[in-house]
């Protein structure tokens, strides 16, 4: 395995202590000292704390949106879209657990320029997902009663959730769980003809295929 980089290092060390103390309790000379760095190789790295913190946000946001493009571009129904969506979505606890945490815990400590750039990351997130339920109401393949928001944030509450009792080490593994999720989220917003479709078949669990 090669070696982790300095920045790999103190965002981890970071990503420790501020889900351990907060962000206001951790100082960079803590950082510094967990991550067996230096002040010179933090700075190189960050120009300050908040921008420690942006990064660490950042980087889980930019993932799901990436995965979420890539389903997108590459599947052709919007139904299609959705499943690959949230299983990628669900996917990204198994790397980004402990973003995620920090995320929710220090969010409001972002400086005004970094939170509006991560406001703006989450707000085409949500677009993305608003705009596959759409399509997918207008093709006929998702109820037609369901709103277009509600269905929308109820996919995101379901799945954000995740973060407060996800273990690598527990019973299911992340695979397992992104299609138990996907299952549940399919069954509930296709209609009765789309769920009897043959190419959404591998939308839904199959018996004994979750222990």
């Amino acid at each position: 395995m090669p070696e982790k980089s300095t920045k790999q290092r103190i965002t981890e060390a970071a990503l420790k202590l501020f889900e351990e103390s907060g962000f206001h309790a951790v100082t960079v000379d803590k950082i510094v000292k967990e991550s067996n760095t230096s002040k010179g190789g933090f700075y190189h790295n960050f120009k300050s704390k908040d921008e420690l913190l942006y990064t660490i946000h950042d980087s889980f946001i930019t993932y799901i949106i990436d995965k979420a493009a890539e389903a997108h571009s590459s599947y052709d129904t919007p139904a299609e879209k959705l499943y690959e969506t949230v299983r990628s979505f669900v996917k990204m606890f198994e790397l980004y657990r402990a973003h995620v945490t920090v995320f929710y815990q220090e969010s409001l400590y972002l400086s005004p320029e970094y939170f509006d750039s991560i406001k703006k990351k989450r707000r085409k997130y949500k677009d993305m997902m608003f705009t596959v339920v759409e399509q997918g109401k207008q093709r006929g393949d998702f109820r037609e009663e369901l709103p277009v928001p509600i269905m929308s944030m109820a996919i995101f509450g379901m799945i954000n959730w995740t973060y407060k009792w996800y273990k690598a080490d527990g019973e299911y593994t992340v695979q397992e769980i992104a299609d138990i999720y996907a299952d549940l989220i399919m069954q509930s917003v296709l209609t009765e003809q789309a769920r009897s479709n043959p190419a959404y078949q591998r939308f839904f669990l199959k018996e004994n295929s979750v222990k």
